[in-house]
């Protein structure tokens, strides 16, 4: 009965955030594109499974002025649509093939875990998933090689892939969005939980994910023994002063070894107006340019190429 209670709660809370949004519920399928992370949350666990608009067209075939499909990562807590509901459409008409996935399930937790909580079980099983699921793009595309964009976990749990699932001969760039590349203090996961709570995320379903994530796990330090990056791979890393959740936002940046360039990125270098958090960064129209710069180096946005500079307030 408490599970049953707390999927109600979850489901009304987030009913009533898509209403006050004015996003409408509809059956799980594809979601309309939105640039707010909290109303596509909601909107996701309204509807689960949901994809967002632009991804998984599996009969796509990329283009010669795109020749690597874009799988889109989301992060722990998330789901492919609360992430990527506006950058999928936006890679979309620039014409890449772009997919997404939910990974990461934790089928051990003590509660009821709503169906758009992803990315909670163990890092190394979902670098497992994320190989399948690169496999099966390429499989389906022709092409040789994906380029990876992620989100929090989902912009470091790919190093786990490249390192241990011979991911690197199938990636040629990784773009991390936020990455908790060498994870984060207890209080940016407690404040991530605290943010999502009102969609019943408690610390009850965390899951091995989180634990992994905090500065210093062993699972940290066994990736990045060696160095953060291998050679051949392209890593952009772009990160928000404002992040309250991967703390010390530094933390991070990639250092480049042999063989591999990195070109890390603060949003507010030039643009001190735009204070995405954690959470939204995914949704600045800053930020989207550098992925597409990161995926195509050519990408022009307007006559001057200039980045683009918006006011862009908190998630809350």
């Amino acid at each position: 009965m408490k599970k049953v209670a707390s999927t109600l709660a979850v489901f009304t809370a987030s009913a009533a955030l898509v209403w006050a949004t004015g996003m409408p519920a509809q059956a799980s399928g594809i979601g309309p594109q939105s640039d707010d992370f909290l109303a596509t949350y909601a909107y996701s666990q309204l509807n689960p499974g949901v994809q967002p608009t632009g991804s998984n067209n599996w009969s796509c075939k990329p283009s010669e002025q795109n020749p690597r499909p874009v799988v889109l990562v989301h992060g722990t807590f998330e789901n492919q649509y609360a992430d990527w509901s506006n950058l999928a459409p936006v890679l979309q008409r620039t014409g890449y093939c772009v997919f997404s996935l939910d990974y990461g399930k934790n089928r051990d937790s003590v509660a009821a875990i709503p169906p758009g909580v992803n990315g909670t079980g163990d890092i190394a099983a979902s670098a497992k998933e994320l190989g399948g699921f690169v496999d099966k793009v390429l499989a389906a595309t022709g092409a040789g090689k994906v380029d990876i964009v992620g989100h929090s976990q989902g912009g470091m749990m790919p190093r786990q892939y490249l390192k241990a699932e011979g991911g690197a001969a199938k990636v040629q760039n990784l773009v991390g969005i936020a990455p908790s590349s060498h994870g984060t203090t207890g209080f940016g996961t407690s404040k991530l939980i605290g943010q999502l709570s009102r969609f019943g995320v408690t610390q009850a379903i965390a899951g091995k994910a989180a634990e992994q994530q905090t500065a210093g796990s062993d699972f940290l330090n066994q990736l990045n023994a060696g160095g953060d990056t291998l050679p051949g791979v392209n890593y952009t890393v772009i990160v928000t002063k404002y992040d309250q959740v991967v703390t010390p936002y530094e933390s991070g940046f990639l250092e480049a070894g042999p063989g591999a360039t990195v070109n890390n990125i603060t949003l507010q270098n030039g643009c001190e107006v735009d204070a995405s958090d954690h959470l939204n960064i995914v949704n600045s129209p800053r930020a989207i340019y550098f992925v597409q710069k990161a995926l195509n180096p050519q990408f022009r946005n307007g006559i001057l190429d200039i980045a683009p500079c918006t006011v862009r307030a908190p998630s809350i």
